[in-house]
């Protein structure tokens, strides 16, 4: 079948009270859109048009790609009126499926069950049983259960606010009457809009059968309207999350105060303490140690690593039975061997560190190659920024740098070698040598501190 996908995006979100448009406040760290724009695109639709109007070029500078084709609604005139700008370019569509920017829960599943009730002849809808139903246009039914109508809330009698079925606003539309339906839509009501539910009562008139598909929960349509709804959908989100991690093996210290904003690939028997955060790309492996309060950010961590707790990580890689922390920062480019330590309030960048290697406090290592079994002692630095270029340090196997050292780079300790304590390494260390760098040591008698006047 020849699908289209027709996304609604055009809205102002005054209720946001915000200058970024509604569709871009994020659930989870991806604009709710882009939740909405994957979703669509998992059901491999001839094309996805997103109909943009308040802050478009804002949105479709941040959304945009090749698959995406941006339709402009220069004015809001309501929903049947947004479909229509997308008409023009949905020629051959055997089906064109309504989505809205800002209902970022919707499951594949869902939508691939009512584009398969709808097909190419009937109107889809997709309907929700709430206990609260305000806000929502009532689905009336006749006296067989069959869809009439949707009764937008404003123009609702008072026996139809009683009705708990409320409309989600996705519909699957025939594509060869979607025209004909648009085009007679009329503006007659409390808001002044011409709603997409009208072709409801059209379909019926023209005797097309119209079929009602629901979501797994409530909250997998909700929209957000204010940072309130906003909220709600991150916590609903983030639940799932937590739901699908336990499920494959990770255990929650407390599922409610762990975050996933990305996609993290897990193994088994991880240990997930709280508050920690995960961004981006994440891959942990078997037997992996995650403590309290760390953000994990587009990083790899092999099996039997422990990362201890307050430690960053940013586009690292952390090798197998690793230590990291607590109070560490892997900077992007870090990647750590088998059985590498790095302690706390350590910070690297673009380093590689050998396998038992150890970088236990207080170190800054920038642009360095460190080799295996190095020790690396506290307050150690590389100094790799001349104030124009960066330089490389070259640690070889076995060095010890001794507390307080300096190496300034490029320089190159060599295998087994030491550099003595408060020592700035300028020249490269040959191997099997000790580098002692620092200015004598002068003891001067009956010396006393000064006082106040």
């Amino acid at each position: 079948m020849n699908l289209h996908v027709v996304i609604l995006a055009a809205g102002q979100g005054t209720r946001m009270r915000s200058s970024l448009p509604k569709v871009l406040h994020p659930v989870a760290g991806k604009p709710m859109l882009g939740h909405v724009i994957d979703c669509a695109r998992a059901l491999s639709p001839e094309r996805i048009h997103v109909v943009i109007g308040h802050g478009a070029e804002q949105v479709q500078q941040q959304l945009d790609a090749a698959d995406l084709n941006w339709v402009m609604q220069h004015e809001q005139l309501g929903t049947g009126h947004a479909v229509a700008q997308a008409l023009p370019d949905t020629a051959g569509a055997e089906q064109i499926l309504v989505l809205y920017g800002d209902v970022p829960l919707l499951q594949v599943a869902t939508l691939e069950h009512l584009s398969r009730q709808a097909g190419a002849q009937a109107l889809g809808l997709l309907t929700v049983n709430m206990q609260d139903p305000t806000g929502y246009g009532r689905i009336v039914r006749d006296a067989a259960e069959r869809v009439m109508a949707i009764v937008e809330q404003k123009d609702a009698s008072p026996e139809q606010l009683l009705i708990n079925e409320g409309n989600t606003g996705i519909m699957a539309l025939p594509g060869g009457r979607a025209a004909a339906w648009l085009g007679s839509l009329s503006n007659q009501n409390a808001q002044g809009e011409y709603y997409l539910t009208d072709v409801v009562a059209l379909a019926v008139a023209e005797a097309v059968p119209v079929e009602v598909a629901q979501p797994t929960s409530e909250q997998e349509v909700m929209g957000a309207n204010n940072r309130v709804q906003l909220a709600v959908l991150e916590r609903e989100y983030q639940a799932r999350q937590a739901l699908r991690l336990m499920t494959a093996g990770v255990t929650l210290a407390d599922p409610a105060r762990v975050d996933v904003r990305g996609e993290l690939v897990v193994g088994r028997d991880i240990s997930v303490d709280i508050n920690v955060v995960f961004e981006g790309k994440v891959s942990i492996a078997d037997n992996v140690i995650i403590e309290a309060n760390c953000v994990i950010r587009d990083s790899v961590i092999a099996a039997g690593s422990h990362i201890k707790a307050f430690s960053h990580l940013e586009q690292a890689q952390v090798g197998e039975d690793c230590e990291v922390g607590p109070y560490a920062r892997l900077r992007p480019g870090t990647c750590l061997a088998r059985g590498a330590k790095i302690g706390n309030f350590v910070e690297t960048k673009k380093a590689n560190i050998g396998e038992g290697s150890k970088v236990n406090h207080l170190s800054y290592i920038g642009d360095a190659e460190v080799g295996s079994n190095v020790n690396i002692g506290a307050g150690t630095i590389t100094c790799n920024y001349d104030g124009v270029n960066k330089h490389k340090t070259r640690i070889e196997d076995a060095a010890f740098i001794g507390t307080n050292s300096a190496l300034v780079a490029p320089v190159t300790v060599g295998a087994r070698s030491t550099t003595a304590a408060g020592s700035t390494i300028t020249m490269d260390v040959p191997a099997d040598s000790l580098a002692v760098s620092r200015a004598r040591q002068r003891n001067i008698s009956g010396w006393k501190r000064p006082q106040k006047k």
